[in-house]
């Protein structure tokens, strides 16, 4: 599913034991009896809630429940992780977020009210490559330019992102590292107002997911210059990668995940990974996802643990290198 997976197995769980006895009574064939709620733990207007949001729509009908969204916003996803890591582990309540609650938090924050590892992973929902965005006023075109610019004025360039420890802070961070320059970072509270203050020319830079970005960018309000994948993505043909730009190994994509409260059965992790990885690779779903630029993945719960540790191991050590510290 990705290059840097890890050979990992799931770790065994006697989760049966820790429902309540009316949820064990009816057993996996009759879930769901009632409404699934999806918490995202981002706000509603980026990709981390609009691909979750076209997989309710069409889990409703096939489970004939309601399946609703909750967007549980705060502490770069950690509320929302929060609230699922301790509600009933009966399928009733899951996460659909991108990598800082699950991948990213633990190595940033000194303590969490919750232990990330302990999710039931269910799928990779799907991915997105993360793009270098700049205002049309910063005067630059290329990647080159941007770390001329940014030697000659260090701490000056304005760098949005989507709070601090989300993936936009973290690759912006890595870029720093890597290019030998400083940001001035600028956190917002998700995709959206950074994308608007970047259009309106308040700040000058922003790494975010091309799915948001490509519709700005094509409609010439907004500049992407770079690439964020190790390849060239099929949307924007002529882009180079930053790799090639002159950063050699540059890599960072945004990812969304599907778990489950600590503690779910197996077989409910199942049956949820079965529908909803059906619908992700359904014609339907797979060309909404490619409209907004996502790749729909729709992966094993096995092969969604693998990632997600290769992910732990990756922004620990991005967080590591560059030195990211909360607030920074």
């Amino acid at each position: 599913m990705d290059r840097r997976q890890l050979n990992m197995a799931l770790l065994a769980s006697s989760a049966a034991a820790l429902l309540p006895a009316s949820v064990r009574a009816q057993g996996v064939g009759d879930w769901p009896t009632q409404s699934v709620r999806i918490i995202v733990p981002f706000p509603a207007g980026g990709t981390a809630d609009a691909l979750p949001r076209l997989l309710s729509e069409v889990l409703t009908n096939v489970w004939k429940q309601p399946v609703l969204i909750e967007n549980r916003t705060g502490a770069a996803g950690n509320v929302g992780a929060e609230a699922v890591a301790f509600a009933a582990p009966d399928g009733y309540t899951l996460l659909a977020a991108p990598p800082p609650p699950i991948a990213i938090n633990q190595s940033l924050y000194p303590k969490l009210a919750y232990d990330a590892s302990k999710f039931k992973p269910i799928t990779i929902i799907g991915s997105a490559t993360n793009v270098v965005d700049v205002s049309n006023k910063l005067g630059v075109s290329t990647i080159a330019e941007l770390i001329a610019k940014a030697k000659a004025n260090p701490g000056k360039i304005n760098c949005a992102n989507q709070g601090n420890g989300s993936t936009s802070h973290l690759t912006a961070a890595l870029f720093e590292s890597m290019a030998g320059v400083k940001f001035n970072h600028i956190p917002y509270r998700g995709t959206a107002p950074a994308l608007n203050d970047l259009v309106a020319g308040h700040v000058d830079v922003f790494f975010d997911n091309i799915s948001q970005s490509l519709p700005q960018h094509r409609g010439g309000s907004l500049k992407i210059i770079g690439v964020c994948s190790l390849e060239r993505t099929p949307e924007l043909p002529d882009v180079p990668t930053v790799s090639e730009s002159g950063l050699k190994g540059f890599s960072a994509i945004a990812w969304f995940a599907m778990m489950a409260p600590p503690g779910t059965p197996d077989a409910i992790i199942d049956k949820i990974n079965k529908d909803a990885v059906a619908v992700i690779r359904s014609p339907e779903i797979r060309k909404k996802f490619l409209d907004q630029a996502a790749q729909p993945i729709g992966s094993t719960p096995q092969e969604a643990a693998a990632f997600i540790a290769s992910e732990v191991k990756l922004w620990a050590g991005v967080i590591k290198q560059a030195g990211v510290k909360l607030g920074d």
